[in-house]
C-alpha cells in the first residue's frame, strides 16, 4: 500500500465516521482535526501489527487528510501561502501558481476526478454551478478569492480552473504609496476626489490591480456614508458599517431566474446609495448603458470602477 493509498484509507474511515455521527467537518476545524488524529492513530496501531505499512510521518499524514476533507486537498498549501497570487490548472498534471507575477510549474499530479471534486468543493458555498448547459462559472471562494472554471467541450479535453487570490496587505492609498505604486501627490489627489464625491473610473488590463485600487479608494470614503456595491461575483472589501453588497445570479437549468448587472444597478438606485460602486463592466454595449446609468448621478456620487475591463 502506497502513502497515497494509506491517506485514502484514513480519509474513507473519517468519512464513514462523519456519516455515522451526522456531523459537518467543514464547519468545525477542531472536530475535523480530532477525527483525523483518531483515525491516523488507529491506522498506525494496525501498521504496528503488520497488517498495513507504517506511515513515514503521522503529523504530515494528518495534515494532508484534513486538507483533503475540509480544504482543497493538494492545493490547500497554495491557498495558505500568502506569496501565491494566482493558481491555475490547465490539466490534471499541469498545475501552476504565480508569485510576484512569475508563473511556476508545481509538479502536482491530479486526476480528472480530483479536479472535478475540487471544483465542486469550491462551488459548494457559492450557490453556483458548472455543467454542460452552463460550461463557464465565476464564483467567490469563502476567503475572497475569485474562481473561474471552463469545462469541455468549450475546452479541448480537461477542465480549466483559475483561482485569483487578493492581497490582504494593501488596504488603503497610503500602502500603495509605500509600495511605490502611487506618488504621494497622486494619492492625495485621489483621496480628495473620493471625499468630494467625484465619479471615478478604474480601468486596466487583467491583474493590473483594479480591485486593489478600488478597495483603497473605498477606504478613503467617509465611514458614515451608505455604500451599495454591485458585482458579478463578490470581490470588494468595504469597511463601511452601512453597506449593501449585491452580486449577479446565473440562470437556472430551465434558463430562468438570471439577474444581470444592469438589473442590479436599477435596484441599487432605489436603495438610497451615497456611494454606488459598479464592480465590473465588460462588453462595449453594456459599458455604454451602465456608465450612462451611473456617471452623472449626483445624488449617488457614484464610483464607476470599470470602463472596459473587469476588476482584478
Amino acid at each position: 500500500m502506497s502513502m497515497s493509498n494509506a491517506l485514502t484509507t484514513i480519509a474513507d474511515q473519517v468519512r464513514h465516521r462523519v456519516r455515522r455521527d451526522g456531523v459537518d467537518l467543514s464547519q468545525d476545524s477542531e472536530l475535523a482535526s480530532r477525527y483525523v488524529r483518531d483515525e491516523v492513530r488507529r491506522y498506525s496501531e494496525r501498521a504496528l501489527g503488520g497488517s498495513v505499512p507504517l506511515l513515514a510521518d503521522e503529523a504530515q499524514a494528518a495534515r494532508e487528510v484534513v486538507a483533503a476533507l475540509t480544504g482543497y486537498g493538494p492545493l490547500q498549501p497554495f491557498f495558505d501561502d500568502d506569496t501565491v497570487e494566482e493558481l491555475w490548472i490547465n490539466g490534471p498534471e499541469h498545475v501552476f501558481v504565480a508569485r510576484n507575477g512569475v508563473p511556476e510549474f508545481t509538479g502536482i499530479r491530479l486526476t480528472d476526478g480530483q479536479v472535478r471534486d475540487l471544483v465542486e468543493r469550491m462551488l459548494q458555498t457559492s450557490g453556483r454551478r458548472v455543467d454542460l448547459s452552463s460550461p463557464f462559472v465565476d464564483a467567490s471562494l469563502p476567503d475572497g478569492s475569485r474562481l473561474h472554471v471552463v469545462i469541455p467541450d468549450v475546452t479541448r479535453r480537461h477542465w480549466a480552473v483559475n483561482v485569483r487570490k487578493f492581497s490582504r496587505s494593501i488596504r488603503d492609498l497610503n500602502r500603495l504609496v509605500e509600495l511605490g505604486s502611487l506618488t504621494q501627490h497622486a494619492a492625495d489627489y485621489l483621496r480628495l476626489c473620493v471625499l468630494s464625491g467625484q465619479n471615478i473610473v478604474v480601468s486596466g488590463a487583467t491583474q493590473s490591480g483594479k480591485t486593489t485600487m478600488l478597495n483603497a479608494l473605498l477606504a478613503a470614503a467617509r465611514p458614515n456614508e451608505r455604500v451599495v456595491t454591485v458585482e458579478e461575483t463578490f470581490e470588494l472589501s468595504v469597511a463601511s458599517h452601512d453597506h449593501v453588497g449585491m452580486q449577479c445570479r446565473q440562470p437556472s437549468l430551465e434558463g430562468t431566474g438570471e439577474i444581470s448587472l444592469r438589473r442590479l444597478i436599477k435596484e441599487a438606485l432605489r436603495m438610497r446609495p451615497e456611494r454606488l460602486v459598479v464592480g465590473e463592466v465588460r462588453d462595449a454595449d453594456r459599458s455604454t448603458s451602465l456608465l450612462r446609468s451611473t456617471v452623472g448621478c449626483r445624488a449617488c456620487r457614484a464610483f464607476t470602477p470599470t470602463a472596459h475591463a473587469r476588476l482584478s
